[in-house]
């Protein structure tokens, strides 16, 4: 997992439950890095788990909230590093719908070692979409913030459902309709 996904949560987690939660979120687990991370840097997926179960476990919330809430954060992050990619887009059903085509394959150029999930468009209208998500990581829910925040951006609102395909969320259907 690229280190951008690490250092974007830290400085998430410092900013919502402050700096002595990231002391004892790493400090509680087991870290290879030692939670030294570089946003260059590539780091095994499992320190991503511990470092969300801790913070779970101390914060009362659950993985997926803490995900959707981390979604909402790196989209900012993404609003500010890549204005000209969102700029390209004029509707929210476009630039998710492009998310595989053109989003992932424009993250793969600057993070080619990037393991990201698939986005099947399996219907589209000019209001609606059905989506695929396939991810061995099941971070699902940090996908549904992603796209929330995307609806946001475009001054929009849309109803999306998630369904799981697999039980352990690697396959998953989103059911998107635009308000």
């Amino acid at each position: 997992m690229k280190g951008i996904v690490f250092t974007e949560f830290l400085e998430l987690v410092e900013d919502k439950f402050g700096l002595e939660m990231v002391d004892k979120i790493i400090s509680s687990s087991e870290l290879e890095s030692g939670g030294i991370y570089t946003s260059v840097g590539t780091y095994s997926f499992s320190e991503m788990l511990q470092l969300l179960q801790h913070l779970s476990d101390n914060t009362g919330l659950s993985i997926d909230t803490l995900l959707l809430v981390y979604a909402e954060h790196f989209f900012s992050v993404l609003e500010d590093s890549y204005p000209g990619l969102l700029a390209t887009y004029k509707d929210p059903i476009e630039m998710i719908s492009s998310i595989e085509n053109h989003i992932h394959v424009e993250v793969r150029k600057i993070y080619p070692d990037a393991e990201l999930p698939t986005f099947e468009v399996v219907e589209k209208t000019k209001d609606s979409l059905v989506m695929i998500y396939t991810s061995s990581r099941a971070m699902h829910h940090f996908g549904l913030g992603l796209m929330n925040k995307t609806f946001e951006h475009f001054n929009s609102t849309a109803t999306i459902e998630l369904e799981k395909i697999k039980e352990d969320g690697t396959e998953v259907r989103f059911i998107i309709n635009k308000n």
